[in-house]
């Protein structure tokens, strides 16, 4: 069982940065692909990027590609998620998540999620 534990959310104005953190417990990451999502009010959750633990490569949305940055800690234990140029569009509440997939965009590959950090970006 791995439990998964977001912090960094908060209100940044347009263009500002934010850095989330997923905390991990119950046993390492480092076997596990890692997965950033978000849900904004009356939409679907939706991939923001993800990061395979072999090889540590990573995948990015189209809407956040170039702005956010994906990275864990193994040694840590936790996984971030760099947003620089913030947009209003980019309010939601993000979630990580861990799994074992070939498809880092499908929530539906992931084991186990996180609760979720309010991240609010205003104009």
């Amino acid at each position: 069982q791995v439990q998964l534990v977001e912090s960094g959310g908060g209100l940044v104005q347009a263009g500002g940065s934010l850095r989330l953190s997923c905390a991990a417990s119950g046993r390492t990451l480092s076997s596990y692909d890692m997965g950033w999502f978000r849900q904004a009010p009356g939409k679907e959750r939706e991939f923001v990027a993800g990061i395979y633990w072999v090889g540590g490569s990573s995948y990015y949305a189209d809407s956040v590609k170039g702005r956010f940055t994906i990275s864990r800690d193994n040694a840590k234990n936790t996984v971030y998620l760099q947003m620089n140029s913030l947009k209003p569009e980019d309010t939601a509440v993000y979630y990580c998540a861990a799994g074992r997939t070939a498809r880092l965009d499908n929530p539906r590959a992931y084991d186990y999620w996180g609760q979720g950090t309010q991240v609010t970006v205003s104009s």
